[in-house]
């Protein structure tokens, strides 16, 4: 480590206490993303709660209680405004102490760097090396953005993460921020492991008959996903490649089984391509100064063009309802939002765009209601007030564990059609009165 940067460390570095009186009323303040938790800055920012108004604060995903919000069940001194929930601002949400934020990821630091005004913006770092950088480590989506646009650019150094791999924008140089403190070295937070249903069981068959050698993959996040790269690592399958938002355990295992190679892929050739990571010490432990990986911000890895730069790109996300317009609602149930658009948009759009390559809604046909009965998630409109996250103009493959449905080319009688195929058997009957009376359905059609 040169002097120079020795000197600027020792200059800037200060107590968690003087970088959170940097803070005033009416400020927003970026306080990181995923499984990079703010600590130190967040607890001594609740402490001066009585002293504040209205301090606007922004994250992308938060797996920890902010100490901030927790402190202020009013929203008086602190406002917590999130781009995409966990099931910890879900729930936060449903006690009026969180709102989310509309966009489509790929879209997230374009409308940091037009419309957004942070006063302060805080990120979790690894220690600083010896040429004077600090390291995002596993979430480098929009902080590049927000740490340059901010007034003031604070780190928080935790010692016990991974230093990830770019990628570009990866880090940090020490002469680019106002103040460094010390955090509490808190090890990133671990997904417990979901288990998969036979739904998902199903589903993920239908997926595998899908998947192609050479193909590139994205995952999305919960059971299914997990299950798919599973049963990947078990497969014959070769040559995969990734380029995805989120990295998880079961690219790990993908790795190590040797499926993934990434040598057929167009850009980034070898390369597992990702903007955050989220998992158990095996995946953060796997990360770490690893070269078989590269981290961006989401406006790479997210942007439809750059996806379908890569060949067979394969999209898998999951779904909350379609209805028989074939509209997908991935983020909300009715007016309750659930998670958020994310990347699912995005990606569909990127998959089509690659040669061979296809975008798939994956959803269970049913789903158990809180009475015990159960009900189908293939329906004839959207329940009242849920979000469209994907319209029925992008929409490509769906997936239930009775069959999958491509939906590109066909007409709205033809997509009702193919979705009540593959709708759980008690409830086709039912839509498809639903779809005449809608006048989407021809009298003549049959259900094979």
């Amino acid at each position: 480590m040169g002097m120079n940067e020795q000197n600027l460390y020792q200059q800037k570095h200060v107590s968690a206490e003087v970088a959170a009186a940097v803070v005033k009323s009416g400020d927003t303040v970026f306080v990181g993303e995923f499984a990079q938790n703010v600590e130190a800055f967040d607890t001594a920012l609740a402490a001066r709660r009585s002293e504040l108004q209205e301090v606007n604060l922004i994250t992308t995903t938060r797996l920890k209680p902010l100490a901030c919000v927790e402190a202020d069940p009013t929203r008086e001194s602190f406002i917590w405004n999130d781009w995409h929930f966990s099931g910890l601002g879900r729930k936060c949400a449903e006690r009026g102490l969180a709102s989310y934020i509309p966009f489509s990821y790929h879209q997230g630091p374009k409308a940091v760097r037009l419309y957004e005004s942070p006063d302060v913006a805080v990120a979790q770092v690894t220690p600083m090396d010896a040429n004077g950088f600090f390291n995002f480590s596993t979430s480098c989506s929009m902080t590049p953005d927000y740490l340059r646009k901010a007034k003031k650019a604070i780190l928080e150094v935790n010692t016990t993460v991974p230093r990830c791999l770019g990628g570009r924008d990866e880090g940090i140089h020490i002469s680019e921020i106002d103040m460094v403190i010390e955090g509490p070295n808190t090890p990133l937070v671990q997904l417990p492991e979901t288990q998969a249903s036979e739904a998902d069981m199903g589903i993920a068959k239908h997926v595998m008959q899908l998947l192609e050698d050479g193909a590139t993959i994205q995952l999305g996040i919960g059971a299914l996903p997990n299950i798919v790269g599973s049963m990947i690592a078990h497969s014959d399958l070769k040559d995969l490649g990734v380029h995805t938002e989120m990295l998880a355990d079961s690219y790990v295992d993908m790795y190590e089984a040797g499926r993934i190679t990434g040598k057929h892929k167009s850009i980034d050739q070898g390369k597992m391509v990702y903007t955050f990571a989220m998992g158990s010490q095996k995946l953060y432990d796997f990360l770490d100064n690893n070269p078989a990986a590269a981290i961006y911000p989401v406006d790479y890895t997210n942007d439809p063009c750059v996806i379908g730069r890569n060949p067979k790109v394969f999209a898998i996300n999951n779904a909350i309802e379609v209805d028989l317009f074939t509209q997908v609602s991935s983020e909300s149930s009715g007016t309750r939002q659930i998670s958020g658009t994310g990347g699912q948009l995005d990606f569909i759009l990127g998959a089509f765009n690659s040669e061979g390559g296809k975008g798939l809604i994956c959803i269970s046909s049913t789903y158990k209601q809180k009475d015990g009965t159960m009900a189908s998630r293939i329906v004839p409109t959207l329940s009242p007030g849920s979000i469209v996250t994907c319209p029925r103009s992008l929409v490509h493959y769906v997936v239930t564990e009775f069959g999958y449905a491509q939906m590109k080319g066909k007409s709205t009688w033809q997509r009702a059609e193919a979705l009540i195929n593959i709708a759980h058997p008690d409830f086709r009957d039912q839509l498809i009165k639903d779809a005449e009376a809608m006048g989407i359905w021809r009298r003549s059609n049959k259900i094979v």
